[in-house]
């Protein structure tokens, strides 16, 4: 969907805000670091969108329930994060760099989700996928920095390509030419992080968590949707190793 700019202002796209936080040190010295000397704005949010893309791993088990968890600034030194994360951390880097955006949240189907994943959360509808909308050139883009390319390579799916002027988005088939992502509702775009929506959707498939860096941060945790357990943690349950996840697992 690419969309005429309204004729409000676009000042508050460029905030620094408590998630979106464009004016902390580490996100400015990224963004200098990556654009340089560019000047074109266009030239610059491809430069982003693939730094994001592909050196901040993707990783379904960093969704978390908590704010600090979606501070831009706390994604980028993780290295890692969900979709959700990824597109809060480009607006960042965008606003940081006098680049408009805004995020935007859609519920998609994930034809394609590991099964693995599936059993966890007991669908592969994703109620809360999250994006970004960049002002480029009069016009908001969509943005789609979720899924790094090796992981699309893994899993046969295309990688989103962004060329500064197209739209950049999850593709509706996949390489095979089999069903992939399906769009299943849109919603308003937001300056800010909207973490309290987000937190309610989040919840009954998740429960309470904190991202997760490793295996054993999930040590026992049950979602309450599937019922799933992982391993560990609880000494009255006897383990199956092969529920281990994997933290590269798109969802």
């Amino acid at each position: 969907m690419e969309q005429g700019l309204l004729s409000e202002s676009l000042d508050r796209y460029l905030l620094s805000t408590p998630t979106i936080d464009s004016e902390h040190p580490l996100i400015v010295a990224t963004s200098r670091r990556i654009t340089g000397t560019i000047t074109e704005p266009k030239e610059k949010a491809v430069r982003l969108f693939y730094f994001v893309r592909d050196e901040i791993h993707y990783s379904v088990y960093m969704i978390s329930t908590s704010f600090d968890d979606f501070k831009a600034s706390t994604i980028l030194e993780a290295g890692r994060g969900y979709c959700v994360q990824k597109a809060v951390l480009l607006a960042a880097l965008c606003r940081s760099v006098a680049i408009p955006s805004r995020l935007v949240f859609a519920k998609i189907r994930n034809h394609r989700a590991p099964a693995q994943l599936v059993e966890q959360t007991g669908a592969n509808v994703f109620p809360s996928h999250g994006y970004c909308q960049l002002s480029l050139n009069d016009r908001w883009i969509n943005v789609t920095p979720a899924f790094d390319q090796n992981l699309c390579h893994t899993l046969g799916v295309p990688s989103v390509e962004f060329d500064g002027e197209g739209e950049a988005v999850l593709a509706n088939i996949d390489l095979s030419g089999n069903r992939y992502i399906d769009y299943l509702e849109k919603y308003e775009p937001q300056a800010d992080l909207p973490f309290e929506w987000l937190r309610s959707r989040l919840l009954p498939i998740w429960g309470e968590k904190r991202s997760w860096l490793t295996d054993n941060d999930s040590r026992g945790h049950r979602m309450p949707l599937s019922g799933y357990l992982f391993p560990g943690c609880a000494p009255e349950d006897s383990p199956d190793p092969h529920h281990n996840h994997n933290k590269e697992n798109g969802g």
